[in-house]
């Protein structure tokens, strides 16, 4: 199956397979969920979910069950927040929980520069560096929950506690 690529994705504008079958972003994070030990599956879905509510409709679970993972820059460092898709992240408040001046919503240069990644597509991990990671505590109310596997069609499964394994993500209420 092809999985179409958007068009500012300078990874790979064309949107290839590579040998195995396997889209080049989500073979990139596979290798880096089994290099950082990550037991869950990943799910390619006929057609990019764009929202939180889509994708839990898609995998049959809670809107809270997905964990969105949002880049912010504060300045020009980035700040990766894994949020409950239930919940929307009052960037002030976290800005000022996690000591920074401020929160702002990341360009999608910024993103492809941090993460590899495009926006709808970031992993939680997979990233050519590290990024300062926090996470939303309500996501520990289920027992899986779903984040984006490095492209906008996939998303894999995990804990909370795998997740803060994986990522070093601190906790922080994000609302």
């Amino acid at each position: 199956m092809t999985i179409p690529e958007p068009t500012d994705n300078p990874v790979d504008p064309a949107g290839a397979l590579d040998q195995a079958g396997e889209h080049p972003a989500i073979a990139r994070f596979r290798n880096e969920l089994e290099r950082r030990g990550g037991a869950g599956r990943i799910v390619v879905l006929p057609d990019s979910v764009h929202t939180a509510a889509l994708a839990a409709e898609a995998l049959g679970c809670e809107v809270g069950a997905i964990a969105n993972s949002l880049l912010f820059a504060a300045g020009d460092q980035p700040v990766l927040i894994l949020t409950s898709g239930a919940h929307r992240v009052d960037t002030a408040k976290v800005a000022e929980r996690v000591g920074v001046p401020a929160l702002k919503r990341a360009a999608p240069e910024f993103v492809r520069e941090h993460t590899g990644q495009v926006i709808g597509g970031v992993s939680p991990i997979a990233h050519p560096a590290p990024i300062p990671t926090y996470i939303d505590p309500w996501l520990r109310k289920y027992d899986e929950v779903w984040a984006a596997a490095g492209h906008p069609a996939a998303v894999f499964s995990s804990t909370f506690d795998e997740l803060v394994a994986m990522t070093g993500a601190a906790e922080t209420d994000v609302d």
